[in-house]
């Protein structure tokens, strides 16, 4: 790995460790889900009121 991937790597995950790293990723990718759910049933929602 060079030098500059590493301090990109840092700078993005401001230097937390790899499992701190896993489990933010796993939470970002469960919010994005959610984020998804809600918006499809407010779109739901706004369909069966009209």
């Amino acid at each position: 790995m060079t030098e500059q991937t590493y301090d990109r790597w840092r700078k993005q995950s401001g230097g937390i460790g790899s499992d701190q790293l896993k489990e933010l990723k796993r939470l970002q990718m469960e919010n994005e889900r959610l984020r998804k759910a809600v918006s499809d049933l407010a779109l739901d929602k706004l369909i069966l009121r009209k």
